[in-house]
């Protein structure tokens, strides 16, 4: 587990996971697998992400709000990729 700086990629339960760049500039390494907890504002569904992933997901709420699609949509389809359920819990 841990952060592997030059290639932008995160070891995460047993998975390569990599970052694109944008995010990967964001991310809290002293906080990266602490578990956070995020709720669906519309449906009030809850799920749990590791902190790398928090920050993507609050990157890609800032986007949407910024109007910066390409962002976003560099965003969501990296939590299609990687947290499929957790996509469909907060993003979908």
């Amino acid at each position: 587990m841990g952060y592997n700086r030059t290639m932008k990629t995160i070891q995460y339960n047993n998975k390569t996971i990599k970052i694109p760049t944008y995010f990967a500039n964001n991310l809290r390494d002293e906080k990266g697998l602490e578990m956070c907890t995020h709720t669906n504002p519309y449906s009030g569904q809850k799920c749990e992400l590791p902190d790398f992933a928090s920050t993507i997901y609050c990157n890609i709420k800032d986007a949407e709000w910024a109007k910066e699609y390409e962002i976003m949509q560099q965003g969501l389809t990296w939590f299609q990729k990687y947290f499929p359920k957790q996509y469909y819990v907060l993003l979908d």
